[in-house]
Formats: C-alpha cells, sequence, structure tokens
C-alpha cells in the first residue's frame, strides 16, 4: 500500500516559519522520524518529495511548490503518476479554528475556509481523503489593533507558539503512524 502525506505551505524563505507554513514543517518532521532522504525537487510533480517505507508500507511524502491556493495541482499530478485514489491521501495544514497546539484529523469534511484545501477537493472533485489540522488559533486584538487573518496567518510563530510545536509534532507523528497501521 503507498500513502501520499501533503503539507501544505508556500514555498521560499520568506514563509518557511510563517504560520501558514506549519503542514511543511510537520513533513520535516515526519521525514526525520521515518528516516526517510532530504525532499528533491520534483517539477513534473510540483512538489519536493521525499519517501520511504513505513511498516512495510511506501510512504510518499509531498511540498507543494505551487503556491497554498494551487495545492491542489501537486496532488493531482502525485496521485495520477502513482495511481493513487484519494482515499490513499493525508494532507496537513494550518487551522485558524482549532486552539494552538492541538491536532485535529478528519476522514473527510469540507475546506472550512482554508484555500489550499479548497483547491485540492476542486481539483479531485472529492472531500474525502484524510486531513491533519494543525491549531495556530485566530489573531488577537492586542491594543485595539486587530490583525487581519491574513497577515496572521503569513506571520511567523511566537515564541510560545514555537515552544509548543515539539508535543503538536509529536501528537502528530503518533497519528501518522497510527493511521499507516490501521
Amino acid at each position: 500500500m503507498t500513502t501520499l502525506i501533503v503539507g501544505l505551505g508556500n514555498p521560499g524563505p520568506e514563509y518557511a516559519l510563517t504560520r501558514h507554513n506549519i503542514g511543511f514543517l510537520a513533513l520535516d518532521r515526519l521525514r526525520e522520524e521515518f528516516g526517510a532522504p532530504e525532499f528533491r525537487p520534483e517539477a513534473k510533480f510540483f512538489a519536493d518529495l521525499s519517501s520511504t517505507i513505513v511498516n512495510g508500507n511506501k510512504v510518499i511524502l509531498a511540498k507543494p511548490t505551487t503556491y497554498m491556493n494551487e495545492s491542489g495541482r501537486a496532488v493531482r499530478a502525485i496521485l495520477d503518476y502513482y495511481k493513487l485514489d484519494p482515499k490513499s491521501l493525508a494532507v496537513i495544514h494550518d487551522d485558524l479554528d482549532i486552539a494552538p497546539g492541538t491536532l485535529r484529523a478528519t476522514d473527510s469534511s469540507r475546506a472550512a475556509g482554508h484555500n489550499g484545501v479548497q483547491d485540492i477537493i476542486d481539483v479531485l472533485g472529492t472531500q474525502d481523503f484524510f486531513r491533519l489540522r494543525l491549531g495556530i488559533g485566530r489573531p488577537v486584538d492586542v491594543e485595539g489593533a486587530c490583525m487581519s487573518s491574513h497577515d496572521y496567518v503569513l506571520g511567523r510563530f511566537s515564541e510560545a507558539e514555537s515552544n509548543g510545536q515539539a508535543a503538536l509534532f509529536d501528537a502528530l507523528v503518533a497519528a501518522v503512524r497510527a493511521r499507516l497501521s490501521s
């Protein structure tokens, strides 16, 4: 069995440590945990890929090199090449509606305003794929200055948020291992 795990984010160093790129950061942790090789650019897939074997199953890790809102193109290209069904897909992404440091796993759900997920749903024609939603919370109104959601997701993690990522990524690894074992 082959599983495609896609972490959502934006390419480029200016986005590397932003909340919107937590999917990429999570994939880096999974790559290390599984002992997979470094990510390599694969232009035909519009993504950087790494792959390995976990519990006897092939696991492909993918970071789309399209921008977030065009993630579906990369997902479709990889699924088609490897002849995979969307049910073999797991997508890891940020979620404003979940408290920072919290993980939620869902099997079939709407995009809930996440443009990258919505693009995948639109391109695949289904929402029936596994999602690991990593909480980043919503911007907080500080002294009358409310940050827009757009600016918030493209902002860098606070020190407190960064400190909480180890436990979040531990939970993510456990959830992925459980999924691969089922």
